[in-house]
């Protein structure tokens, strides 16, 4: 689709967004298997949940647009997947790695926060409010979710990681 408007813009943004959080889908059982601190594994679980709402909710966005969610995927989302897959695959402490875990999800909802703060935006422009309210919401879960992991780490996972043997 020729981008030569905010609507078809908009659009494929929230394509993006769709994209990404599929992949994310995917991605957040293995960094939940890969952990070892016991509240980071449940805040990937919580995560995938709220993931699942997630693309419920471009779901609906989708159906008042009238055009339908797939056709595209989301590059960035798919680079930021392959680096934490790269730590999963390396020789790495389980205390470090959830250190690692941690910048590798707060890098994932920053991108996050980026799209739909984007798609919000382009929805209110276009007098979607309705999506917009939508949109904001999910930006908000999104901003907690990076909360909550900053700190796991400043209170905890960082701690423990300086106290992992080193060679």
């Amino acid at each position: 689709m020729k981008l030569d408007s905010l609507q078809k813009l908009y659009v494929q943004e929230l394509k993006d967004l769709y994209s990404a959080e599929n992949q994310l889908l995917e991605a957040l059982p293995k960094m939940e298997a890969a952990a070892s601190h016991a509240e980071l594994k449940k805040a990937f679980r919580d995560h995938l949940s709220e993931t699942k709402t997630h693309v419920g909710r471009l779901e609906k966005i989708f159906k008042k647009l009238d055009f339908e969610p797939g056709g595209h995927k989301c590059a960035a989302m798919a680079g930021l997947i392959e680096e934490g897959s790269e730590l999963l695959k390396s020789d790495i402490e389980p205390k470090v790695l959830d250190a690692a875990l941690i910048a590798a999800a707060q890098r994932v909802e920053h991108y996050e926060m980026a799209g739909y703060g984007t798609a919000r935006a382009f929805a209110d422009q276009l007098g979607d409010h309705d999506s917009a309210d939508i949109l904001q919401l999910t930006l908000n879960e999104e901003g907690h979710a990076n909360q909550l992991l900053t700190r796991l780490a400043e209170r905890s996972v960082n701690f423990l990681a300086t106290t992992a043997k080193g060679e």
